[in-house]
């Protein structure tokens, strides 16, 4: 799936991660240059940049990668299992909301072909989750609308979905055989939102563009009734979910 027709939304609208996220894989990492898989439009390599460190970017989308490289990153254009590291190692090898879209034990390998001895991969996911009543209501508004999708968002608890991406990432590494000390770190914080963000981040979600137009049009009416009706205004219960490893010596 690609995000880029809305690129400037999912820039705007997008959760940001949790400073303790960084602060747990600066800490755990030597060097400072880094390779962000799928770096979209730069949310996750920013923070990266910020703190000192060399960030390049590999992303398939253009308009994505444009939004990347006005922010001052250099993207190397194309899907990460076809891309050529050309001998290069980086200390560090990053994806931010990305991993999914990437087949686990080619994606672990090719990240591994371009890790230093030691160096750390790190993959990560935002996991949003409203107050279980207003999710009801948003599956509700998701199941009345002819949204063509084979599963109905809200209907379950977000972490209950990623579990099996998270598993599949896992024995990616292992599969690949090239990793060692495998972790699986979490990060609970709360973000507020009005009606306004919540519809802006909407779009964003996956499955959201492959629904007809009409549908689009119902399921944002009916989520703004809902969150209306909340009161305009809730909070969201974000897990940042980090799965890492070390490259093998």
């Amino acid at each position: 799936m690609s995000f880029g027709a809305d690129a400037g939304r999912y820039d705007r609208a997008r959760l940001h991660y949790p400073p303790a996220m960084f602060d747990a894989i600066r800490r755990t990492t030597y060097g400072r240059k880094v390779l962000d898989v799928g770096i979209g439009t730069g949310i996750s390599a920013e923070p990266f940049a910020d703190l000192g460190y060399l960030v390049t970017g590999v992303e398939p989308d253009p308009q994505m990668a444009a939004i990347a490289r006005g922010r001052g990153f250099t993207v190397e254009d194309g899907r990460f299992e076809d891309w050529d590291p050309a001998g290069r190692w980086f200390d560090l090898v990053i994806a931010g909301q990305s991993w999914h879209w990437i087949d686990p034990v080619a994606g672990a390998d090719k990240a591994a072909d371009a890790t230093r001895p030691a160096g750390r991969i790190a993959v990560f996911w935002n996991i949003a989750e409203p107050p279980r009543a207003l999710a009801e209501q948003f599956a509700d508004v998701y199941r009345s609308a002819d949204t063509g999708l084979p599963f109905t968002p809200f209907a379950a608890p977000a972490l209950d979905a990623y579990s099996g991406i998270f598993e599949r990432t896992e024995q990616g590494f292992a599969a690949s055989g090239r990793y060692t000390d495998p972790q699986r770190w979490r990060f609970d914080w709360t973000a507020d939102v009005d009606t306004d963000r919540w519809l802006d981040m909407g779009p964003t979600f996956g499955g959201f563009s492959r629904m007809p137009e009409l549908a689009q049009a119902d399921v944002l009416t009916g989520i703004r009734d809902a969150t209306d009706a909340a009161g305009g205004r809730f909070t969201l219960s974000v897990a940042t979910v980090v799965i890492t490893a070390l490259a093998r010596s």
